[in-house]
């Protein structure tokens, strides 16, 4: 390589208040005779776009964790697509920074990333708290398997539990490509196919009453399928009326907040033993939808049974609120048409701010 000439260029370095920092940096071009262009001097200070110094694109990348693109670009004066790039600069140091991920424990959950049942596969890493993986086609056996493909055969090999619903794609992908790995279904959605046989059994009882009867149970599917602890004083007055005035109404939510207890045991003969009371005080009482449950949690038995055991006593709520984050992201954006923007967003929504 031979020298070629020197530049001098303004680079933008900080924003306080309306005023704008430049600096002034002398870059040199050099001549490449290997490949016979004129290559920049790289200077470790600045940003992959050389009008910017490093430390402006990390501001920026800062204010766009809280902030819209637009908002960043009208506050900063800058380009809509400037700040876009400077934000996927941003992100790619911090993944850069978090490193390569060898999870133990991970959560599989899917995400709709448009209308028309358009699914996108995240996997997280349960001990770290952060997701590590985001991809696929839809929600299909071969997409998961994509999963495994990119962690390798010997970091698939060393995680020891995986946390899912009961979609069967994703269980038949982690037994073939991880079969040490214990599954786990995930409570959350398990209490939300309970929930969707309460829900069934209010429905029904509405539609066989009629006139006046009508008036209790009508408005009160959120009472219903809420924990008494977490009503206000006025939906525990309404909890209250609405049970005493419908007995099967009154079954079948005492079934569903007694459910709950099926994840406090310790070992797996106590669980089962309680699910079969359970699923025998069903007898009589005309309740189908809490039938056919009891027979999905029958057939998903070995999944629900884990989590008696004391290693796989997991935080399960992290899936749950990685989607709500998620959910943020896209409606702060309207919606997020750039999927490789979208899951570097997902994928540092969890890491430190550099």
């Amino acid at each position: 390589m031979g020298w070629y000439d020197r530049k001098v260029r303004r680079v933008r370095d900080l924003s306080c208040g309306d005023t704008r920092i430049f600096l002034e940096v002398e870059v040199r071009r050099i001549d490449c005779r290997a490949c016979g262009k004129v290559r920049r001097e790289r200077l470790d200070f600045l940003a992959d776009n050389p009008l910017y110094s490093k430390r402006f694109a990390y501001y920026v990348g800062r204010r766009c964790r809280a902030a819209t693109i637009k908002d960043v670009a009208e506050e900063l004066a800058l380009d809509w697509h400037t700040v876009k790039v400077l934000d996927m600069q941003y992100m790619e140091a911090q993944l850069k920074r978090a490193g390569t991920p060898g999870p133990q424990v991970i959560g599989i959950d899917e995400i709709s990333i448009r209308k028309g049942h358009t699914y996108r596969i995240v996997v997280s890493d349960l001990v770290r708290g952060r997701p590590i993986w985001f991809g696929g086609q839809d929600r299909s056996e071969a997409s998961m398997g994509q999963f495994y493909a990119w962690l390798g055969t010997t970091k698939s090999s060393r995680i020891r539990l995986a946390v899912m619903d009961m979609w069967k794609p994703f269980r038949l992908a982690t037994q073939a490509q991880a079969p040490q790995a214990a599954i786990l279904f995930d409570k959350f959605h398990v209490m939300r196919h309970l929930g969707e046989a309460l829900d069934a059994v209010r429905k029904s009882e509405y539609g066989r009453l009629a006139g006046r009867d009508r008036r209790y149970i009508k408005g009160q599917k959120y009472t219903l399928l809420s924990r008494r602890e977490n009503l206000t004083l006025d939906g525990k007055k309404a909890l209250k009326t609405v049970l005493a005035a419908n007995k099967r109404l009154n079954t079948a939510y005492v079934l569903k907040e007694s459910f709950g207890q099926l994840w406090s045991y310790e070992r797996e003969g106590w669980a089962r033993r309680f699910f079969e009371n359970w699923r025998a005080s069903l007898k009589w009482q005309r309740l189908a939808p809490y039938e056919k449950f009891a027979a999905m949690i029958d057939r998903h038995w070995d999944g629900i049974a884990a989590y008696c055991k004391p290693e796989n006593k997991v935080s399960l709520g992290f899936v749950e609120g990685l989607n709500n984050k998620v959910r943020v992201i896209q409606r702060r954006a309207y919606g997020l048409r750039n999927e490789d923007y979208l899951r570097l967003k997902i994928l540092t929504c969890m890491l430190p701010a550099l």
